[in-house]
């Protein structure tokens, strides 16, 4: 159970093969202090990880968070930092903030989008919106109908300003291509009615923008659990009524097909577009769609794979590289001095993606997780 008391516990964790971002080592001991990873110290309680394979707490960089038991879940999964990508009661934030043996999470707050924008139909987005309010990072949802180019451009050079990444949600070739227009730091999901082509990853290169694709967003929302999302959206027709005024407004595209999705990925990945693991996990009631939390990350992971990154890219897509992206500098390797967010696994995930699935024990900045 999480809360606000619990202290973390020095901690040995003996016999276990540390990850280091490229590769699995030989058995060692991993010592525990205050929440941190730290030298030995006197006093600490000694597990035996019975050779097994410790990775720094994996980082979903997708998530939509609304209650502390989401944040139980993702850490029972070895989800141990979730970048929230639109929450908007402050009041939920706060509350969520400060939990012990849990998720921990930034959020971009609000986002930012348009009336009569298809998100704006579906979701209860605020009308207000205040740039920067309380928030780690600004996102912002590039849809037709939706923010216009100026008001994207606008939105992403006074975010700058402020010392802030822009993190735009894209889900269709054009507001993808206008979010690159508008120079956002990172493109969340990839177009499912066109595929990207070479030239498009090219300019991702160079402008140094990164892609999470949340592969297994774009699966629900072209594949067969496509059907009961619909049937949930005739309980709200009114909704059905909106997303159909959008539309009319949309730029006629292909078919939207999990295969474009996958292939866009397969060209960022052929281009050397930098690549971070996010799943767009939620239980937003008015969503017709649910991803769940924690679970869902390692269905990413084969995604990824089957779309041609390696098992060590997948790895460091969960780890380092939303660390340094996100600067959270603190956490996404297992070096002294770092949070003691820690995930110990039975069997070798570069040998076997799935193998990130056979999690024994979770610390989330030092504290033991409940598994239960």
């Amino acid at each position: 159970m999480a809360c606000r008391d619990s202290q973390p516990q020095k901690v040995a964790i003996n016999n276990v093969r540390v990850f280091d971002g490229k590769s699995v080592g030989t058995p060692t001991t991993i010592h525990i202090d205050n929440g941190l990873i730290s030298e030995a110290t006197d006093g600490a309680d000694v597990f035996d990880g019975e050779n097994g394979i410790l990775m720094p707490g994996f980082i979903d960089a997708h998530i939509h968070l609304c209650t502390e038991a989401e944040q139980r879940d993702m850490a029972r999964y070895g989800v141990t930092t979730a970048l929230d990508m639109a929450t908007w009661s402050q009041s939920t934030i706060d509350s969520l903030r400060g939990l012990t043996g849990v998720t921990d999470f930034k959020t971009a707050g609000k986002a930012a989008t348009s009336l009569g924008s298809i998100h704006s139909a579906i979701l209860p987005v605020p009308a207000e919106y205040r740039l920067a309010e309380n928030v780690d990072y600004i996102k912002i949802v590039a849809d037709i109908p939706g923010p216009d180019q100026a008001v994207m451009d606008a939105v992403v050079i006074e975010a700058h300003k402020m010392g802030k990444l822009v993190v735009a949600h894209a889900a269709d070739y054009h507001p993808f291509k206008m979010a690159q227009d508008a120079g956002v730091d990172i493109v969340t999901h990839c177009p499912c009615d066109q595929a990207l082509n070479d030239e498009d990853c090219a300019r991702m290169v160079e402008d140094g923008r990164i892609c999470v694709p949340t592969l297994t967003m774009m699966e629900a929302t072209t594949g067969a659990s496509a059907l009961p999302a619909l049937l949930k959206m005739f309980s709200r027709p009114w909704v059905i009524l909106d997303i159909v005024k959008a539309k009319r407004n949309a730029p006629r595209t292909g078919k939207r097909e999990y295969k474009n999705a996958r292939e866009s990925v397969v060209a960022l990945h052929r281009n050397g577009v930098t690549i971070i693991a996010g799943t767009d996990a939620h239980k937003e009631d008015s969503s017709p769609f649910t991803v769940k939390h924690g679970d869902s990350l390692h269905h990413e992971f084969e995604l990824l794979v089957d779309a041609g990154l390696s098992t060590v890219e997948v790895l460091q897509a969960a780890s380092l590289l939303p660390a340094k992206h996100f600067g959270l500098t603190d956490r996404g390797t297992i070096e002294i001095g770092k949070r003691a967010d820690l995930v110990l696994l039975d069997a070798d995930p570069i040998e076997d993606i799935r193998h990130t699935r056979s999690i024994k024990k979770v610390w989330c900045a030092g504290v033991e997780v409940d598994m239960t």
